[in-house]
């Protein structure tokens, strides 16, 4: 198959770990960065998607929100008699995505509460795809910086009072570390140790951290089934040992004692942080399974797979893997987590 991935340009950025996973399934694939014709181009943005995308002659076009740069002539015109979705990776239904998700008739969504949102929104037909690990660029750092060292780390935006309580609660237990964008107005009890980080630079900070932690945004996160952020992947890829939420069939994605840890309250996520921070054997033991289960069953070509298909993430836990069970038995010693 011929495969247009229409949205942003940038090693580190979604769209490229996609047309990596259409590349290792086998498929051609182009990315149209239209970010970049955006600045470049201007009004002329649209005529430039269009030729970039015809001239690849396409069997399915794949779009992310910032196709919507392209304008609606443009789509339309790319669009027309072609196999085509769109892949939203975000929770709410902002009034140009939602007109995206319209314009091209067929969306993907990270949420399985969201599917009924953007039907009843207009959207035709809407299904579940999650997000995943990207095997070549989600990978362990070889080690990390002497200043990443400490015993808690999140990495997530800082707008969100929400999680303000559980950071703050787990930072009376050990040394946590926070980066991200939005954090320079934080209350001063949230330990802030820099700004937005990525790629190698991610893999670094989940390098040093005997914990990475997951936080939700938003309430409603709570309470909503399977509700992951991209977060708890590339931690997953990257290595690490994930403290995370728990929410109803979360476990489908991987299971707490084995692959990970979910919390259930503020209380419980401290008593989970104080068990595994004595407990680095286990902690090893789990990040290693982690990661193998997620690079068996959680890739971005597996993912992608089903998005093509025209099907829907089946949320059941996948089946026992052999693979997964021997990394448990024997770690792999290339993957060590001699954090303090």
């Amino acid at each position: 198959m011929r495969v247009a991935v229409l949205g942003a340009g940038g090693a580190q950025k979604t769209e490229a770990s996609i047309v990596r996973a259409a590349r290792a399934l086998g498929h051609e694939c182009r990315l149209v960065n239209v970010v970049g014709w955006s600045r470049r181009a201007g009004p002329l943005t649209g005529r430039a998607v269009r030729y970039l995308t015809d001239a690849f002659a396409p069997d399915f076009v794949l779009l992310t929100r910032h196709a919507v740069l392209a304008g609606e002539p443009a789509l339309r015109a790319v669009l027309r008699g072609r196999e085509r979705a769109f892949w939203y990776f975000d929770l709410h239904p902002k009034p140009a995505v939602v007109a995206l998700g319209r314009l091209a008739e067929r969306m993907a969504v990270t949420g399985p509460r969201q599917v009924d949102v953007f039907r009843a929104a207009g959207v035709p037909l809407v299904q579940y795809v999650p997000q995943g690990v990207d095997p070549e660029w989600d990978t362990p750092a070889a080690a990390p910086r002497p200043d990443d060292r400490c015993d808690f780390s999140f990495v997530g935006s800082g707008q969100y009072p929400h999680r303000h309580a559980v950071l703050r609660a787990l930072a009376t237990v050990g040394r946590l570390q926070i980066r991200g964008p939005g954090w320079e107005h934080a209350p001063s009890d949230l330990p802030v140790a820099g700004g937005p980080v990525h790629g190698h630079r991610l893999a670094e900070v989940i390098r040093g951290a005997a914990i990475s932690l997951g936080a939700h945004a938003y309430p409603e996160q709570d309470v909503a089934r399977a509700s992951a952020s991209n977060r708890m992947w590339k931690i997953f890829g990257c290595g690490g040992f994930y403290l995370g939420p728990w929410v109803e069939d979360i476990d489908c994605f991987a299971a707490g004692g084995r692959h990970c840890a979910w919390y259930r309250s503020t209380a419980d996520a401290v008593e989970l942080a104080r068990h595994y921070l004595g407990s680095p054997t286990e902690r090893r033991r789990i990040a290693v399974a982690g990661r193998a289960h997620a690079l068996r069953h959680h890739t971005y070509a597996r993912r992608l797979e089903l998005l093509l298909a025209g099907r829907n993430y089946d949320l059941a836990p996948p089946a026992s893997d052999e693979r997964v069970v021997a990394e448990l038995e024997h770690p792999d010693a290339s993957q060590p987590l001699d954090h303090p």
